[in-house]
Parts: structure tokens; C-alpha cells; sequence
């Protein structure tokens, strides 16, 4: 919990982007249609490009750490900063994951 505490706005948001397929995966289970299905790609893209992004952001940020630096080492903070920027592809790509299989429950359930 205390990597979202200190996460930053594109972190956060980047992580929510991934909770909106998930959602949709869920309602798709439970009442299956078409245009649920249909929403699914384009929110599945959205997560990708947003998880991407997110690793994106954390990557700079780490590397705006080292530059800002007196001496060029990798140390530590460096390092936790490059692992909580893979949290928001963990993420994503969870809540992807957890989505599709959700829709694959949909699917099967679908007269």
C-alpha cells in the first residue's frame, strides 16, 4: 500500500485506466451483449497504452533522479523507483487479465 501512497497523478491514473475493463469484463459476465463486447477492445487498448505510459513516466522520472544528481551512481532510490514504475504495468496488465477471463465466463454463458 505505501507504493500508492507515494505514487504520483500519471501513476494513479495510468492504474485506474486498467480498473475500467475490468469493470466492464464483470458486467459483460453477468449480462452479456454485444455492445459490452464491443467496448472491450477499445478499453483493453486504453489499458495498454495507459500501463505503457505509466512505465514510461516512472522510468523518466528515475532517470531525472540520477541526472539531478551530483555524481552518476545507481543507487538505491534509483532502483525503488524503477520498481514501483512496473507497478502500473503490473497493473494493467492484472486487470486485464482478470477482465478477459470474465469476458471468456460471458461468452460461455451467452445463449
Amino acid at each position: 500500500m505505501e507504493v500508492l501512497y507515494n505514487a504520483g497523478i500519471m501513476a494513479l491514473a495510468s492504474m485506474f485506466v486498467g480498473v475500467l475493463p475490468l469493470a466492464m469484463g464483470i458486467v459483460y459476465a453477468v449480462w452479456p451483449n454485444e455492445q459490452r463486447l464491443a467496448l472491450m477492445r477499445p478499453l483493453s487498448l486504453a489499458t495498454v497504452f495507459a500501463a505503457v505510459a505509466g512505465v514510461a513516466v516512472g522510468f523518466i522520472n528515475s532517470l531525472l533522479f540520477i541526472v539531478r544528481g551530483d555524481t552518476v551512481t545507481f543507487s538505491a532510490p534509483f532502483f525503488v523507483g524503477i520498481a514501483e514504475s512496473l507497478v502500473t504495468l503490473f497493473t494493467g496488465f492484472g486487470c486485464l487479465t482478470v477482465a478477459w477471463l470474465c469476458v471468456t465466463i460471458g461468452l460461455w454463458r451467452r445463449p
